[in-house]
């Protein structure tokens, strides 16, 4: 099943409707502003909370976690030790591990268990410009579980690119001989 998100709208604050492939409602991303960290919460059409996602404090390596009625479902970090830049690993509290590789500032990934498809990103189905698809392969796969993983996986991706951009953008200044100033 092919679920349908509306890019633009992934900033802390804003709520956006995620639909299935018929155009029906299917989940809701409810984003919480004002608080310390990112926290956003995926709803169901009836406005139940499904899974909350929230960035992890005082973590050594940039994390988010999932948690499915409080209690912590998965947490997601960055793969360190790959060779794809775009790779990330989701370890579930059972001590299942999802990856998740491929471009994903480009929405164009995938989220496998042990080799195996469980949930296809991709632009490619749409022409509309802010929007993916969260292709859902697995019937028996947990939908809101691999969408929240998809949502996490872009805005740690995102952040850390705003965090290169800043670093880069500060330029140490430069005295008229080429040395660089104080």
């Amino acid at each position: 099943m092919k679920y349908l998100v509306q890019d633009k709208m992934l900033a802390i604050g804003d709520d956006y409707r995620i639909e299935d492939e018929a155009g029906r409602h299917a989940f809701l991303v409810d984003g919480k502003a004002l608080r310390i960290r990112d926290t956003l919460e995926l709803k169901d059409p009836d406005g139940r909370i499904l899974i909350t996602l929230r960035e992890k404090l005082f973590a050594l390596r940039d994390a988010m976690t999932l948690e499915r009625d409080e209690l912590r479902l998965a947490v997601i970090r960055r793969k360190r030790l790959s060779l794809l830049r775009n790779h990330f690993r989701v370890t579930l509290v059972e001590g299942t591990e999802l990856d998740v590789s491929g471009r994903i500032l480009d929405r164009e990934f995938k989220v496998e268990y042990d080799g195996e498809l469980l949930a296809l990103v991709s632009r490619q189905w749409y022409r509309i410009r802010e929007t993916y698809a969260v292709d859902v392969v697995r019937e028996d796969s947990d939908a809101a579980l691999l969408i929240a993983v998809a949502v996490c996986v872009i805005r740690m991706a995102e952040k850390e690119r705003e965090g290169r951009e800043e670093q880069e953008g500060r330029e140490v200044p430069v005295t008229s001989g080429g040395v660089p100033g104080p």
